[in-house]
């Protein structure tokens, strides 16, 4: 059987590591704007010149979900289809998947097609995606599948650390006196995913050392006892081996993996920031 896993952006991964080969993995892409330029959230994106065009703004920037028509587009094409998408809670892209997977049931009744809303971003997407491809790797039926999705995402929790809050400012998301305290004081914002897939701040820390410190605690807090993790960075190397490191002192069977932030989670994560994705 043919499959597909479709993903909007909010999914870091530029290719499917160990890609099983009945799958096709396709991207639907955000939009950015800043200013009167538009950026597309593609594989040949210039994020860095993307993220220097917005901190030379004052004006706030714009981000914009795929839309029904291109999510459609990318379902056709396979007997069985798998979607991930940013979090329903701050976006609409989970709510444009459902439109075009009824529009795609509608030509064709007997297509399998399941869309999941993440209730995150980043780095637990990503766990999402590689999970879904070793699940097909195992000869699984579609329904089974969606099953051991519906209980690998209650196993799994998402802690993000922020260096810079410049876009949540000009977004009108968070005060200009807090980010006044991140800025001149060295302080990263240190949260979760709730359980509503919104944006849950638990810590405000000063310095990286300390925002290590209560990224690790959280995570074990949480449940985390090793296993897999997908920490997804922008521009900030140094902080996911940190981590590793930490939680290699304390967990012997770590599978720790860092990718690169895609367009629109270094738009909202912006510089030095990670979004972890990990299991409990």
């Amino acid at each position: 059987m043919s499959w597909k896993i479709v993903v909007d952006t909010a999914c870091d991964f530029r290719e499917i590591p160990n890609k099983t080969e009945n799958v096709v993995y396709e991207r639907v892409p955000f939009t950015l704007q800043i200013e009167d330029k538009i950026y597309i959230d593609t594989l040949d994106m210039d994020i860095d010149e993307m993220m220097k065009a917005m901190y030379a703004s004052s004006e706030p920037a714009k981000s914009a979900c795929p839309s029904p028509d291109a999510f459609l587009s990318a379902y056709r094409g396979a007997e069985n289809i798998i979607v991930l998408t940013l979090t329903g809670g701050l976006s609409g892209s989970y709510t444009s998947a459902i439109v075009a997977q009824k529009m795609l049931k509608e030509e064709d009744e007997n297509v399998n097609i399941h869309v999941i809303n993440t209730l995150s971003a980043g780095g637990q997407n990503d766990l999402f995606l590689l999970k879904i491809n070793e699940l097909i790797k195992e000869g699984l039926s579609f329904d089974q599948v969606v099953a051991r999705m519906n209980e690998y995402q209650k196993n799994t929790k998402l802690i993000f650390a922020l260096e810079k809050v410049d876009n949540l400012v000009k977004n009108g998301r968070l005060s200009k006196l807090a980010a006044a305290v991140v800025g001149l004081l060295n302080m990263r914002m240190v949260g979760e995913a709730s359980k509503e897939g919104t944006l849950h701040l638990l810590h405000k820390v000063r310095g990286e050392k300390k925002a290590v410190a209560a990224v690790v605690d959280e995570m074990i807090k949480a449940g985390y006892k090793g296993g897999r993790a997908v920490i997804t960075h922008r521009n900030n190397e140094n902080i996911c081996k940190k981590i590793e490191e930490k939680l290699s002192e304390k967990f012997s069977n770590i599978e720790f993996i860092s990718v690169p932030t895609s367009g629109i989670c270094s738009f909202y994560g912006e510089e030095g920031g990670i979004l972890l994705g990990y299991e409990i």
